[in-house]
């Protein structure tokens, strides 16, 4: 999806780090190599809508383009890694993550499993800081002018603090002390991605082809609808997914009872009684099944897919007015997903 000029920025980031880190210690070069295997795979689409917004508004530093695209990839392992780490996975994409990778290898060393689960946590958090500092560093010498530089690093600094929070509120909210609105649940979703995934790399690639600021404003508006319907799309995965082709658990957001709008509509339904009853362990197949079941027929499934819709229209609708193709959506969040019974996601 991304051009290999991307592909390139992105290899070279990963390759500085691992020279430095094979020159520090051992250790820290497999911590690297974990790194850099969390970088693999993925759609790409986030350096894809940055450059795709350069070209698209007669953008001509299509180098600087890719260095920010690769760092904007950066910034999304980094925040993989510590989402994993906050929500107590040990696996990505059907395979072990960094905290998976460096608990199994405590444990061939001979350690406990409590030391062994403590040096994947400790690899994990460091695995992401060294992420994001390679990311922020990347915007700091794209090559672009010193101006648009300082723009760009306030652009990812506003991203760090709107993902932060979002981050928190979806653990605070999940600690079960007082119900989630619908407001609530979507601010969060919007800050968790919305920020990051889409009105940054859209208003990066503004950036450096020298969009006014009102342009810059609207694709940051169309970045946070899409936003929130790819992460509603997200959440039907984290219910409804098959593990098998999302690489993403299929129980984790009911174990961690996640205030999700699917959950949050839920729980406005005759069939609440019944579901949450699932919430906050862990199921069998089962009883997967069957309360899967209780969410189509409650309703919220549908509720999900309608609202994912809405929004991923309304950012459509902006992108064209602005004249970006819209088409790139359809790659990137119209239908990214396969859940458990075969269907796509409806954002």
């Amino acid at each position: 999806m991304i051009g290999s000029g991307t592909d390139l920025a992105l290899q070279r980031l990963l390759d500085d780090g691992r020279r430095r880190a094979a020159a520090t210690d051992p250790h820290h070069a497999l911590l690297w190599e974990a790194l850099s295997a969390a970088a693999e795979g993925g759609k790409r689409f986030r350096p894809a809508l940055l450059v795709a917004t350069h070209d698209a508004l007669g953008g001509t530093s299509p180098e600087a383009a890719a260095e920010v695209g690769a760092a904007v990839e950066l910034l999304h392992t980094a925040f993989v890694i510590h989402d994993d780490v906050i929500d107590g996975d040990h696996v990505r994409r059907g395979r072990p993550n960094v905290s998976g990778t460096f608990r199994a290898l405590a444990g061939v060393d001979g350690a406990g499993p409590q030391a062994a689960a403590d040096y994947g946590l400790t690899a994990a958090i460091l695995a992401g800081d060294l992420a994001l500092t390679a990311a922020v560093r990347a915007v700091a010498t794209c090559g672009a002018a010193p101006a648009v530089v300082d723009r760009l690093l306030d652009l990812f600094d506003d991203a760090l603090h709107a993902t932060a929070a979002g981050e928190l509120a979806d653990v605070r909210l999940s600690m079960g002390v007082a119900d989630a609105s619908l407001a609530q649940s979507l601010a969060m979703e919007a800050q968790k991605t919305g920020a990051y995934s889409f009105s940054l790399p859209l208003q990066a690639g503004a950036l450096l082809a020298g969009a006014d600021a009102r342009t810059t404003a609207r694709l940051g508006e169309a970045g946070r609808a899409m936003g929130v319907a790819f992460q509603l799309a997200d959440d039907l995965i984290g219910v409804f997914g098959d593990p098998a082709s999302s690489g993403k658990s299929a129980t984790s957001d009911l174990r961690t009872r996640k205030q999700t709008p699917l959950v949050v509509h839920a729980r406005s339904t005759a069939e609440w009684d019944r579901i949450r009853g699932y919430l906050g362990r862990d199921l069998d197949p089962g009883e997967l099944g069957e309360v899967r079941e209780l969410l189509v027929a409650s309703g919220s499934r549908q509720f999900v897919e309608d609202l994912a819709v809405r929004h991923l229209a309304e950012a459509r609708a902006v992108l064209e007015a602005l004249g970006v193709p819209h088409e790139l959506l359809d790659q990137v969040g119209a239908a990214p997903f396969v859940l458990a019974d075969g269907s796509g996601a409806a954002a």
